[in-house]
Protein backbone atom coordinates (compact mmCIF):
# COMPACT_ATOMS: atom_id res chain seq x y z
CA UNK A 1 0.00 0.00 0.00
CA UNK A 2 2.71 2.77 0.56
CA UNK A 3 4.29 1.61 -2.78
CA UNK A 4 1.16 3.12 -3.99
CA UNK A 5 0.20 6.73 -2.26
CA UNK A 6 -2.65 7.46 -4.60
CA UNK A 7 -4.06 4.23 -3.28
CA UNK A 8 -2.91 5.41 0.42
CA UNK A 9 -4.62 8.62 0.05
CA UNK A 10 -8.06 7.27 -1.73
CA UNK A 11 -8.34 5.10 1.12
CA UNK A 12 -7.81 7.77 4.05
CA UNK A 13 -10.11 9.70 1.81
CA UNK A 14 -12.77 7.20 1.96
CA UNK A 15 -12.86 6.63 5.60
CA UNK A 16 -13.23 10.35 6.01
CA UNK A 17 -16.50 10.15 3.51
CA UNK A 18 -17.62 7.46 5.91
CA UNK A 19 -16.95 9.81 9.06
CA UNK A 20 -18.70 12.89 7.57
CA UNK A 21 -21.55 10.57 6.31
CA UNK A 22 -22.51 9.84 10.04
CA UNK A 23 -21.85 13.84 10.84
CA UNK A 24 -24.55 14.89 8.38
CA UNK A 25 -26.76 12.09 9.68
CA UNK A 26 -26.37 12.85 13.13
CA UNK A 27 -27.56 16.45 11.87
CA UNK A 28 -30.52 15.23 10.01
CA UNK A 29 -31.52 13.45 13.63
CA UNK A 30 -31.30 16.92 15.06
CA UNK A 31 -33.59 18.20 12.56
CA UNK A 32 -36.18 15.97 12.84
CA UNK A 33 -35.94 15.93 16.27
CA UNK A 34 -36.73 19.81 16.35
CA UNK A 35 -39.50 19.07 13.90
CA UNK A 36 -41.16 16.78 16.26
CA UNK A 37 -41.08 19.14 18.17
CA UNK A 38 -43.07 21.60 16.39
CA UNK A 39 -45.77 18.74 16.02
CA UNK A 40 -45.98 18.63 20.12
CA UNK A 41 -46.63 22.05 20.12
CA UNK A 42 -49.05 22.21 17.20
CA UNK A 43 -50.76 19.35 19.70
CA UNK A 44 -49.87 21.60 22.46
CA UNK A 45 -51.90 24.20 21.17
CA UNK A 46 -54.39 22.30 19.95
CA UNK A 47 -55.28 20.61 23.25
CA UNK A 48 -55.41 23.89 24.88
CA UNK A 49 -57.15 25.79 21.97
CA UNK A 50 -59.20 24.25 19.84
CA UNK A 51 -57.88 21.47 17.03
CA UNK A 52 -58.88 21.85 13.21
CA UNK A 53 -62.56 22.46 12.55
CA UNK A 54 -64.69 20.44 10.68
CA UNK A 55 -68.04 22.09 9.74
CA UNK A 56 -71.27 19.53 8.69
CA UNK A 57 -74.69 21.17 8.76
CA UNK A 58 -76.94 22.41 9.33
CA UNK A 59 -79.52 19.92 9.07
CA UNK A 60 -82.71 18.56 10.93
CA UNK A 61 -82.74 15.34 12.68
CA UNK A 62 -84.91 13.47 14.91
CA UNK A 63 -84.83 10.03 16.45
CA UNK A 64 -87.65 7.94 16.35
CA UNK A 65 -88.57 4.33 17.91
CA UNK A 66 -90.61 1.46 16.33
CA UNK A 67 -92.24 -1.13 18.80
CA UNK A 68 -94.68 -4.19 17.98
CA UNK A 69 -95.74 -6.98 20.22
CA UNK A 70 -94.89 -10.21 19.11
CA UNK A 71 -95.61 -13.58 20.59
CA UNK A 72 -92.78 -16.11 21.52
CA UNK A 73 -92.60 -19.31 22.93
CA UNK A 74 -94.90 -22.58 22.43
CA UNK A 75 -97.69 -24.35 24.43
CA UNK A 76 -98.41 -22.42 27.56
CA UNK A 77 -95.43 -20.83 27.36
CA UNK A 78 -96.70 -18.59 24.69
CA UNK A 79 -96.43 -14.99 25.99
CA UNK A 80 -96.34 -10.92 24.08
CA UNK A 81 -93.01 -9.57 24.17
CA UNK A 82 -92.39 -5.89 23.14
CA UNK A 83 -90.00 -5.54 19.81
CA UNK A 84 -88.34 -2.18 18.92
CA UNK A 85 -86.62 -0.56 16.22
CA UNK A 86 -84.29 2.50 16.72
CA UNK A 87 -83.82 4.82 13.69
CA UNK A 88 -83.63 8.19 13.09
CA UNK A 89 -84.68 10.67 10.47
CA UNK A 90 -82.81 13.52 8.92
CA UNK A 91 -84.34 16.27 6.20
CA UNK A 92 -80.96 17.76 4.17
CA UNK A 93 -80.76 21.39 2.73
CA UNK A 94 -82.03 21.68 -0.56
CA UNK A 95 -80.01 24.96 -0.64
CA UNK A 96 -76.69 25.92 1.36
CA UNK A 97 -75.11 28.51 1.24
CA UNK A 98 -71.99 29.37 3.54
CA UNK A 99 -69.81 32.78 3.93
CA UNK A 100 -67.02 33.10 5.76
CA UNK A 101 -63.57 35.05 6.60
CA UNK A 102 -60.29 33.49 8.70
CA UNK A 103 -58.58 35.92 10.79
CA UNK A 104 -55.15 34.25 11.35
CA UNK A 105 -53.41 34.45 15.20
CA UNK A 106 -50.35 32.95 15.64
CA UNK A 107 -49.73 31.16 18.86
CA UNK A 108 -46.18 29.90 20.36
CA UNK A 109 -45.06 27.56 22.68
CA UNK A 110 -41.19 28.47 22.91
CA UNK A 111 -39.18 28.92 19.97
CA UNK A 112 -42.37 27.36 17.66
CA UNK A 113 -45.49 28.55 15.83
CA UNK A 114 -48.31 27.63 15.11
CA UNK A 115 -51.17 29.00 12.74
CA UNK A 116 -54.47 29.58 14.43
CA UNK A 117 -57.58 31.53 13.21
CA UNK A 118 -60.60 32.97 14.27
CA UNK A 119 -63.53 32.30 11.53
CA UNK A 120 -66.47 34.57 11.68
CA UNK A 121 -69.15 32.18 9.00
CA UNK A 122 -72.66 32.88 8.03
CA UNK A 123 -74.52 30.02 6.86
CA UNK A 124 -78.15 30.14 4.85
CA UNK A 125 -79.74 26.84 4.78
CA UNK A 126 -82.96 26.29 2.61
CA UNK A 127 -85.39 23.14 2.77
CA UNK A 128 -88.04 22.43 0.70
CA UNK A 129 -90.72 19.83 2.07
CA UNK A 130 -89.81 18.21 5.35
CA UNK A 131 -91.94 14.86 4.16
CA UNK A 132 -88.88 12.58 5.36
CA UNK A 133 -89.24 13.49 8.71
CA UNK A 134 -92.65 11.93 8.58
CA UNK A 135 -92.19 8.65 9.82
CA UNK A 136 -93.63 5.55 8.34
CA UNK A 137 -94.26 2.13 10.09
CA UNK A 138 -92.59 -1.21 8.72
CA UNK A 139 -95.13 -3.51 10.21
CA UNK A 140 -98.79 -3.39 11.05
CA UNK A 141 -100.09 -2.39 14.13
CA UNK A 142 -96.80 -0.60 15.18
CA UNK A 143 -96.28 2.05 17.33
CA UNK A 144 -94.69 5.00 16.74
CA UNK A 145 -92.73 7.37 18.94
CA UNK A 146 -90.04 10.35 17.39
CA UNK A 147 -88.69 13.11 19.91
CA UNK A 148 -88.78 16.62 18.52
CA UNK A 149 -86.69 17.75 15.32
CA UNK A 150 -84.01 19.07 16.21
CA UNK A 151 -81.84 21.79 13.71
CA UNK A 152 -77.88 20.41 14.23
CA UNK A 153 -74.53 22.11 13.08
CA UNK A 154 -71.87 20.04 13.68
CA UNK A 155 -67.92 20.99 14.09
CA UNK A 156 -65.12 19.10 14.86
CA UNK A 157 -63.97 20.25 18.40
CA UNK A 158 -66.55 22.45 19.99
CA UNK A 159 -64.40 23.79 22.07
CA UNK A 160 -63.66 26.78 19.75
CA UNK A 161 -67.09 27.53 19.37
CA UNK A 162 -67.46 31.14 20.33
CA UNK A 163 -70.96 32.85 19.66
CA UNK A 164 -73.65 31.32 17.69
CA UNK A 165 -76.86 32.79 16.57
CA UNK A 166 -79.67 30.94 14.96
CA UNK A 167 -82.85 32.46 13.33
CA UNK A 168 -85.67 30.53 11.81
CA UNK A 169 -87.49 32.53 9.51
CA UNK A 170 -88.16 35.22 11.23
CA UNK A 171 -87.78 34.16 14.86
CA UNK A 172 -84.61 33.65 17.19
CA UNK A 173 -84.29 30.28 18.28
CA UNK A 174 -82.14 29.09 21.69
CA UNK A 175 -79.04 27.19 20.99
CA UNK A 176 -77.73 24.42 23.28
CA UNK A 177 -74.49 22.72 22.99
CA UNK A 178 -74.28 19.18 21.60
CA UNK A 179 -76.50 17.84 18.37
CA UNK A 180 -77.79 14.26 20.36
CA UNK A 181 -76.60 12.81 16.89
CA UNK A 182 -75.25 9.12 17.72
CA UNK A 183 -72.07 9.88 14.93
CA UNK A 184 -71.62 13.58 15.10
CA UNK A 185 -71.85 14.63 18.20
CA UNK A 186 -69.68 17.73 18.96
CA UNK A 187 -71.88 21.12 18.01
CA UNK A 188 -74.62 22.63 18.80
CA UNK A 189 -78.68 22.07 18.41
CA UNK A 190 -81.80 23.93 19.03
CA UNK A 191 -85.20 22.09 19.31
CA UNK A 192 -88.10 22.80 16.61
CA UNK A 193 -92.00 22.69 17.05
CA UNK A 194 -93.63 19.46 16.04
CA UNK A 195 -95.58 21.60 13.37
CA UNK A 196 -92.27 21.40 11.07
CA UNK A 197 -92.56 17.72 10.73
CA UNK A 198 -93.95 16.77 7.28
CA UNK A 199 -93.92 21.19 6.28
CA UNK A 200 -94.53 21.14 2.54
CA UNK A 201 -93.33 24.66 1.88
CA UNK A 202 -90.36 24.06 3.61
CA UNK A 203 -88.26 26.69 5.77
CA UNK A 204 -85.51 29.19 6.41
CA UNK A 205 -82.65 29.11 8.84
CA UNK A 206 -79.80 31.24 8.89
CA UNK A 207 -76.78 30.45 11.24
CA UNK A 208 -74.09 32.85 12.70
CA UNK A 209 -70.81 30.96 14.15
CA UNK A 210 -68.12 32.30 14.98
CA UNK A 211 -65.37 29.39 15.58
CA UNK A 212 -61.23 29.06 16.37
CA UNK A 213 -59.33 26.23 15.27
CA UNK A 214 -56.00 25.15 14.47
CA UNK A 215 -54.24 24.96 11.33
CA UNK A 216 -57.08 23.87 9.00
CA UNK A 217 -60.91 24.18 7.87
CA UNK A 218 -62.62 21.08 6.58
CA UNK A 219 -66.70 21.62 5.19
CA UNK A 220 -68.96 19.00 4.21
CA UNK A 221 -71.23 19.95 1.41
CA UNK A 222 -74.21 18.73 2.83
CA UNK A 223 -76.67 20.67 0.60
CA UNK A 224 -78.58 19.78 -2.62
CA UNK A 225 -76.69 23.14 -4.03
CA UNK A 226 -73.90 24.07 -2.06
CA UNK A 227 -72.27 27.29 -2.01
CA UNK A 228 -69.62 28.37 -0.18
CA UNK A 229 -67.37 31.74 -0.37
CA UNK A 230 -64.00 31.94 2.22
CA UNK A 231 -61.94 34.67 2.45
CA UNK A 232 -58.48 35.16 4.69
CA UNK A 233 -55.16 37.24 4.98
CA UNK A 234 -53.65 34.23 4.84
CA UNK A 235 -50.94 34.34 1.73
CA UNK A 236 -50.16 30.54 1.45
CA UNK A 237 -53.72 28.11 1.34
CA UNK A 238 -53.64 24.86 0.70
CA UNK A 239 -56.60 23.39 -1.33
CA UNK A 240 -57.46 19.76 -0.18
CA UNK A 241 -60.22 17.13 -0.36
CA UNK A 242 -62.36 15.91 -2.66
CA UNK A 243 -63.17 18.98 -4.21
CA UNK A 244 -61.08 22.38 -5.41
CA UNK A 245 -62.42 25.72 -5.61
CA UNK A 246 -64.16 26.83 -8.86
CA UNK A 247 -62.79 30.07 -8.68
CA UNK A 248 -60.01 30.99 -6.32
CA UNK A 249 -57.51 33.78 -5.82
CA UNK A 250 -54.38 34.36 -4.20
CA UNK A 251 -52.28 37.01 -3.69
CA UNK A 252 -49.69 38.48 -1.38
CA UNK A 253 -52.50 39.93 0.48
CA UNK A 254 -54.42 36.99 1.17
CA UNK A 255 -56.82 34.73 -0.79
CA UNK A 256 -60.36 34.34 -1.97
CA UNK A 257 -61.96 30.79 -2.82
CA UNK A 258 -65.15 29.39 -4.29
CA UNK A 259 -66.93 26.35 -4.32
CA UNK A 260 -69.88 25.59 -6.49
CA UNK A 261 -71.29 21.89 -5.41
CA UNK A 262 -74.58 20.01 -6.66
CA UNK A 263 -75.96 16.50 -4.87
CA UNK A 264 -74.82 15.20 -8.25
CA UNK A 265 -71.03 15.19 -7.68
CA UNK A 266 -70.94 14.55 -4.42
CA UNK A 267 -72.89 11.44 -1.97
CA UNK A 268 -72.10 13.87 1.08
CA UNK A 269 -76.47 13.99 1.53
CA UNK A 270 -76.48 9.96 1.85
CA UNK A 271 -72.85 9.20 3.36
CA UNK A 272 -74.03 11.37 6.21
CA UNK A 273 -77.57 10.16 5.97
CA UNK A 274 -76.06 6.87 6.81
CA UNK A 275 -73.70 7.59 9.06
CA UNK A 276 -70.01 7.98 7.77
CA UNK A 277 -67.39 9.07 9.08
CA UNK A 278 -66.04 12.59 8.25
CA UNK A 279 -62.04 12.25 7.63
CA UNK A 280 -59.58 14.40 7.27
CA UNK A 281 -56.59 12.38 5.38
CA UNK A 282 -56.24 12.62 1.72
CA UNK A 283 -58.75 10.47 -0.50
CA UNK A 284 -56.13 8.34 -1.71
CA UNK A 285 -54.59 7.57 1.60
CA UNK A 286 -55.11 3.64 2.56
CA UNK A 287 -56.29 4.89 5.60
CA UNK A 288 -56.97 8.42 7.04
CA UNK A 289 -58.42 9.82 10.56
CA UNK A 290 -60.13 13.13 11.44
CA UNK A 291 -62.84 14.29 14.48
CA UNK A 292 -65.23 11.70 13.42
CA UNK A 293 -63.13 9.54 12.14
CA UNK A 294 -61.04 6.79 14.01
CA UNK A 295 -57.95 5.25 13.33
CA UNK A 296 -57.84 2.73 10.46
CA UNK A 297 -60.64 4.36 8.49
CA UNK A 298 -60.57 3.60 5.18
CA UNK A 299 -61.52 6.26 2.52
CA UNK A 300 -64.45 4.67 1.18
CA UNK A 301 -66.08 4.88 4.61
CA UNK A 302 -65.71 8.63 4.59
CA UNK A 303 -68.16 11.48 3.56
CA UNK A 304 -67.27 14.02 0.82
CA UNK A 305 -65.16 17.27 2.17
CA UNK A 306 -62.82 19.50 0.76
CA UNK A 307 -60.96 21.33 3.35
CA UNK A 308 -58.22 24.37 3.21
CA UNK A 309 -55.03 24.23 5.54
CA UNK A 310 -53.23 27.65 6.27
CA UNK A 311 -49.99 25.58 6.07
CA UNK A 312 -46.63 27.90 6.31
CA UNK A 313 -44.11 27.83 2.93
CA UNK A 314 -41.41 28.63 4.91
CA UNK A 315 -41.29 25.79 7.16
CA UNK A 316 -37.40 26.25 8.39
CA UNK A 317 -37.25 22.49 9.14
CA UNK A 318 -38.55 21.21 6.17
CA UNK A 319 -36.43 23.57 3.88
CA UNK A 320 -33.56 22.26 6.22
CA UNK A 321 -34.08 18.54 6.24
CA UNK A 322 -34.17 18.98 2.34
CA UNK A 323 -30.79 20.67 2.37
CA UNK A 324 -29.41 18.20 4.24
CA UNK A 325 -30.22 15.52 1.73
CA UNK A 326 -27.83 17.41 -0.45
CA UNK A 327 -24.93 17.55 2.03
CA UNK A 328 -23.28 14.33 0.36
CA UNK A 329 -23.48 16.12 -3.24
CA UNK A 330 -21.45 18.99 -1.16
CA UNK A 331 -19.04 17.47 0.47
CA UNK A 332 -18.45 15.21 -3.06
CA UNK A 333 -17.85 18.54 -5.17
CA UNK A 334 -16.10 20.18 -2.47
CA UNK A 335 -13.34 16.81 -2.39
CA UNK A 336 -13.32 16.43 -6.17
CA UNK A 337 -12.87 20.64 -6.18
CA UNK A 338 -9.49 20.33 -3.77
CA UNK A 339 -8.46 17.58 -5.20
CA UNK A 340 -8.24 19.48 -9.01
CA UNK A 341 -5.94 21.82 -7.25
CA UNK A 342 -3.81 19.01 -6.09
CA UNK A 343 -3.59 17.52 -9.34
CA UNK A 344 -3.52 20.31 -11.45
CA UNK A 345 -1.11 22.62 -9.43
CA UNK A 346 1.02 19.91 -8.42
CA UNK A 347 -0.37 20.58 -4.78
CA UNK A 348 -0.57 18.16 -1.68
CA UNK A 349 -2.76 18.50 0.61
CA UNK A 350 -3.15 16.22 3.86
CA UNK A 351 -6.32 13.78 4.35
CA UNK A 352 -6.83 15.90 7.48
CA UNK A 353 -7.46 18.81 5.79
CA UNK A 354 -10.01 16.92 3.78
CA UNK A 355 -11.19 16.42 7.29
CA UNK A 356 -11.56 19.89 7.87
CA UNK A 357 -13.22 20.77 4.94
CA UNK A 358 -15.41 18.45 5.07
CA UNK A 359 -16.67 19.44 8.38
CA UNK A 360 -17.24 23.57 7.62
CA UNK A 361 -19.37 21.57 5.12
CA UNK A 362 -21.73 19.68 7.75
CA UNK A 363 -21.60 22.32 10.53
CA UNK A 364 -23.29 24.83 7.70
CA UNK A 365 -26.88 22.43 7.65
CA UNK A 366 -26.19 22.62 12.11
CA UNK A 367 -26.23 26.44 11.37
CA UNK A 368 -28.79 26.42 8.98
CA UNK A 369 -31.42 24.77 11.27
CA UNK A 370 -30.49 26.57 14.59
CA UNK A 371 -29.91 30.21 12.97
CA UNK A 372 -33.76 29.48 11.58
CA UNK A 373 -35.52 28.96 14.43
CA UNK A 374 -34.68 32.49 15.33
CA UNK A 375 -34.52 34.42 12.01
CA UNK A 376 -36.32 34.10 8.82
CA UNK A 377 -35.00 31.05 6.71
CA UNK A 378 -33.18 33.53 3.95
CA UNK A 379 -31.75 35.68 6.39
CA UNK A 380 -30.66 32.29 8.40
CA UNK A 381 -29.06 31.04 5.13
CA UNK A 382 -26.98 33.74 3.98
CA UNK A 383 -25.65 34.26 7.66
CA UNK A 384 -24.47 30.43 7.62
CA UNK A 385 -23.43 30.08 4.11
CA UNK A 386 -21.39 33.77 4.13
CA UNK A 387 -19.79 32.18 7.19
CA UNK A 388 -19.10 28.74 5.61
CA UNK A 389 -17.41 30.18 2.65
CA UNK A 390 -15.63 32.80 4.53
CA UNK A 391 -13.95 30.62 6.68
CA UNK A 392 -13.44 27.54 3.65
CA UNK A 393 -12.04 30.69 1.40
CA UNK A 394 -9.32 31.73 4.49
CA UNK A 395 -8.46 28.01 4.85
CA UNK A 396 -8.31 27.02 1.38
CA UNK A 397 -5.77 30.33 0.83
CA UNK A 398 -3.88 28.48 2.96
CA UNK A 399 -3.95 25.08 2.46
CA UNK A 400 -3.21 25.37 -1.22
CA UNK A 401 -0.73 27.91 -0.99
CA UNK A 402 -2.40 31.34 -2.12
CA UNK A 403 -4.96 33.68 -2.65
CA UNK A 404 -5.10 32.95 -6.54
CA UNK A 405 -6.18 29.76 -4.99
CA UNK A 406 -8.04 30.03 -2.40
CA UNK A 407 -10.59 32.77 -3.86
CA UNK A 408 -11.68 30.57 -6.46
CA UNK A 409 -12.56 27.58 -3.93
CA UNK A 410 -14.36 29.70 -1.99
CA UNK A 411 -15.78 31.20 -5.09
CA UNK A 412 -17.05 27.94 -6.24
CA UNK A 413 -18.79 26.89 -2.60
CA UNK A 414 -20.50 30.10 -2.40
CA UNK A 415 -22.08 28.88 -6.22
CA UNK A 416 -22.77 25.41 -4.53
CA UNK A 417 -24.69 27.22 -1.50
CA UNK A 418 -26.50 29.88 -4.35
CA UNK A 419 -27.86 27.01 -6.19
CA UNK A 420 -28.65 24.95 -2.93
CA UNK A 421 -30.92 27.92 -2.11
CA UNK A 422 -32.82 28.36 -5.71
CA UNK A 423 -33.18 24.17 -5.33
CA UNK A 424 -35.15 24.77 -1.84
CA UNK A 425 -37.49 27.46 -3.39
CA UNK A 426 -37.93 25.26 -6.07
CA UNK A 427 -40.60 22.52 -6.17
CA UNK A 428 -41.84 21.44 -9.64
CA UNK A 429 -38.46 21.98 -11.36
CA UNK A 430 -35.78 21.07 -8.37
CA UNK A 431 -35.07 17.77 -10.03
CA UNK A 432 -34.39 19.00 -13.83
CA UNK A 433 -32.42 22.42 -12.49
CA UNK A 434 -30.41 19.82 -10.34
CA UNK A 435 -30.05 17.33 -12.44
CA UNK A 436 -28.43 20.10 -15.05
CA UNK A 437 -26.37 21.39 -12.87
CA UNK A 438 -24.68 18.38 -11.78
CA UNK A 439 -24.22 17.52 -15.15
CA UNK A 440 -22.25 20.80 -16.21
CA UNK A 441 -19.54 20.15 -13.10
CA UNK A 442 -19.43 16.65 -14.24
CA UNK A 443 -18.38 18.09 -18.13
CA UNK A 444 -16.26 21.01 -16.58
CA UNK A 445 -14.32 18.39 -14.69
CA UNK A 446 -13.73 15.78 -17.50
CA UNK A 447 -12.60 19.00 -19.96
CA UNK A 448 -10.24 19.65 -16.83
CA UNK A 449 -8.78 16.48 -16.74
CA UNK A 450 -8.82 15.31 -20.16
CA UNK A 451 -5.01 15.36 -20.40
CA UNK A 452 -4.46 13.23 -17.05
CA UNK A 453 -2.57 10.28 -17.49
CA UNK A 454 -4.39 8.42 -14.42
CA UNK A 455 -2.13 5.41 -14.70
CA UNK A 456 0.84 7.70 -14.20
CA UNK A 457 -0.97 8.98 -10.57
CA UNK A 458 -0.73 5.33 -9.23
CA UNK A 459 2.99 4.61 -9.72
CA UNK A 460 4.99 4.55 -6.80
CA UNK A 461 7.74 7.76 -6.27
CA UNK A 462 10.69 4.95 -6.96
CA UNK A 463 9.04 3.54 -9.58
CA UNK A 464 8.23 7.39 -11.48
CA UNK A 465 11.89 8.43 -10.45
CA UNK A 466 13.34 4.79 -12.22
CA UNK A 467 11.56 6.13 -15.39
CA UNK A 468 12.43 9.15 -15.77
CA UNK A 469 16.05 8.39 -15.52
CA UNK A 470 15.78 5.76 -18.13
CA UNK A 471 13.99 8.43 -20.34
Amino acid sequence: MLKHPLFTKLAALAAITVLLLFGLGLVEDVVRDRQRYRSLTAQSVADSLAGPQTLMGPMIHSACVESWDEEVGKGDERRMVEKRREFILTAMPEQLKLTTGAAMEERARGLHKVNTYKLKSHITAQWGSLASLLPRSTLKNSRMHCGAPLLMMAVGDARGIRTAQLVLGDQALPLKPGTFHPTYSRGLHAALPESVRGKADGLTATLDLELVGTERLSIVPLGGNTEVLMTSSWPHPSFAGRFLPSEREVSPEGFSARWHLSSLATTAQAAIANGSRICTGGYDDASTQGEYAPGGTTPRDCADSFSVAFVDPVNPYTLSDRATKYGVLFIALTFVAVGLFELMQKLRVHPVQYLLVGSALCSFFLLLVSLSEHLPFSISYAVAASACVLLLAYYASHMLGGLRRGVPLGAGIAVLYGLLYVLLQLEQTALVVGSMALFLVLAAVMVLTRKVNWYGLSKSPRAATAQAVAA
